[in-house]
Formats: C-alpha cells, structure tokens, sequence
C-alpha cells in the first residue's frame, strides 16, 4: 500500500511557557518551542508514518526559520511554506496543576500569517497527490486573506477529489477583521467531507441547536449533514474535567445515521494538555486513511489524545504501536524494555 499524503494549512506561533508549572507573575524564563493546530495535524500524522505538509507563512527572519527546522525534524514536509515581511505569532501558556487551570495569553496580532493573500500558495501544486487536507476554524478567523486562502486551498481539494476535513472551533475573540464566523464558515464547511464539530461551535456558527437534551448530540449532527451533503462523517470529544491534572475522554463519530461512541479513556496525571485536540482528529484521520472503519478510527483517536496528555509541547510524538497497545486496553505504564 503506498503512503498516504495530508496536506495541512495554518498558523504556527512561538509558544512560551512557564517551566516547571510556575505562574506568569514569577516566571524569570519560558521554554521556547513552536506549534499550531494544523501543525500538530501534521507532525501527529508524520510520526504514524504518513507523509504529512504543513503550509504556511512565515516572517522571513531567524523565527521563521527555525520554526521550519522544527518542522522538519519531526518528518513534516516544509516545501510550500511561504515567507515575507511582519511578524512571528507567540503564545504564552501557564500550565496548571490540580485545581488551578492552566492559562494562555496570545499575541498573534499583524502576524507573517494573518497578511497572507490569495495567489500567494499554488494550491494545485501543493495538493498535487495528496489523499487529504485538513483546516481549522482558527484559520478563516485570523484575517480575510487567510479566510480566501483556505478557501481556495478546499476548492482545489474538491476538484481534485481529495478528502477535506474541518476541525470548526468556534473562537469568538479571534474575529476581529470586520467579518463574522457566521459569513465566512458556511461556505468552507460546503466543501467537507468530515468535520470535528461540538453542539456548541453549530450554534455558534450555524444557527444550529435542538432542545432534545437526551440526544441533542445526535439531532444537531443530523442536521448539519443535512444542511450540508457534502459532509459525511463528524467527529468530537466529550472531556470531564475533575482537576487540571485529572481528565476523562470519550470519543464520538457521527457517521450520518448513527453514533459510534468509544469506551471512557483517563488520564492522570496531565503532563500537557495542549494539542490534545489536534492528536485526536490527527488519530481519526489516520484511522480513515488507514484502517478504513469508523470504529476503530474513532478508537484510535481518542487514544492517540489521551497519550498526547503526557507528552510535553504541542505535538504528539506517540507511535501507532503505543496508540494501538492503549486501545487494546495496555493502560499500566509499565517501562518497555
């Protein structure tokens, strides 16, 4: 079988971070390192043994360059990265502990990635070949010419017969360019085959809502892949948070009749939470690509998650042989020989 291809398309920051869980107010140091959500996708994707692109901006300076190299070292192809003037986006997180949550401030305003314009990516050669390309809903939010961008990047995609999926995070704070969600998201989920969705971001964005709370879950989903045909599967997590240390996932996969829903996954105690998201849509997407059930591929995901959970920066460096031994219910921790 010959490797599968994902192309992916985002924003990287510079994350900084408080070492050792200590608060922003006594921080004398961050730890420094690099990530995005479509670029977790990516270096999640490359660590399965896919070949996995991230596309992006970047400023043309050392920030730039080595947030590629990174990229690099985890396998991901940098080729259609694009550079130019302005600056780096940068996050700063402080990671929480039992009952204190953890806290990120951004500064990603006038970012390399929020000037980026139509034109300036050959979609058609970037996806030349590639079974798959994956989006977020952070992406459309940051600026306009973003927005067209992605647009352009799943037009493309269609055409070419290439899976696309959404990951539709609804953040309210990052529209700040004079467009709504509600203007921009409809017409890019028009063009999905599988969306990461919770009841929440269908309200938000789509007008979609159902006061059976029994099966909400189940009813919204039905008509979002009504209302949009397209889209055939969509896929979330159910978290309970007890502590910021101690969380519960569960895994559920709307197939367009039914929901496949995972056992109860835990994790305790967190390491890093961050990214948690992208290593579980990251997991389903290899689980499409590869096993070709929804089933396991929800299974797979969720797992791949809960093992991102205790793996440091934003990226889930775990194997398919330890995401497959967690599924297969080997939770001990034993050390590996």
């Amino acid at each position: 079988m010959m490797t599968k291809k994902v192309v992916t398309f985002g924003e990287v920051m510079l994350r900084l971070s408080t070492p050792n869980h200590s608060r922003f107010v006594q921080s004398t140091s961050f730890d420094a390192t690099y990530g995005g959500g479509e670029a977790n996708v990516a270096v999640s994707l490359a660590q399965l043994g896919l070949k996995a692109a991230h596309v992006t901006r970047f400023p043309d300076n050392e920030l730039g360059k080595a947030a590629s190299n990174q990229l690099r070292s985890f396998g991901v192809n940098t080729d259609s990265i694009v550079y130019g003037d302005h600056r780096m986006g940068l996050y700063f997180l402080e990671t929480g502990s039992s009952v204190r949550p953890s806290k990120i401030i951004y500064d990603r305003a006038d970012s390399a990635f929020a000037h980026i314009q139509p034109g300036m990516l050959d979609w058609d050669k970037i996806l030349d070949g590639a079974d798959w390309f994956h989006w977020t809903g952070i992406t459309p939010a940051i600026s306009q010419g973003a927005a067209d961008c992605c647009k352009e990047a799943i037009k493309v995609a269609n055409k070419k017969g290439i899976t696309v999926s959404g990951d539709i995070n609804y953040r309210k704070n990052l529209w700040q360019y004079g467009k709504k969600a509600t203007e921009i998201m409809p017409e890019l989920i028009e063009g999905c085959d599988l969306l990461v969705a919770s009841t929440y971001d269908a309200k938000d964005i789509l007008g979609i809502d159902s006061q059976d709370i029994k099966h909400k879950e189940l009813t919204v989903f039905s008509q979002i892949t009504t209302q949009f045909p397209k889209v055939k599967k969509i896929v979330t997590t159910e978290r309970d948070s007890i502590s910021a240390s101690h969380n519960t996932l569960t895994g559920h996969l709307f197939d367009g009749a039914e929901m496949l829903k995972t056992e109860v996954f835990e994790v305790n105690p967190i390491v890093d939470r961050v990214g948690g998201g992208d290593a579980f849509i990251a997991g389903v997407i290899y689980g499409q690509l590869v096993y070709e059930d929804d089933q396991k591929s929800i299974d797979f995901g969720v797992a791949a998650s809960i093992l991102k959970h205790t793996i440091e920066r934003d990226a889930n460096l775990a194997t398919v042989e330890e995401i497959e031994s967690l599924m297969n219910g080997n939770t001990s921790g034993r050390i590996v020989r």
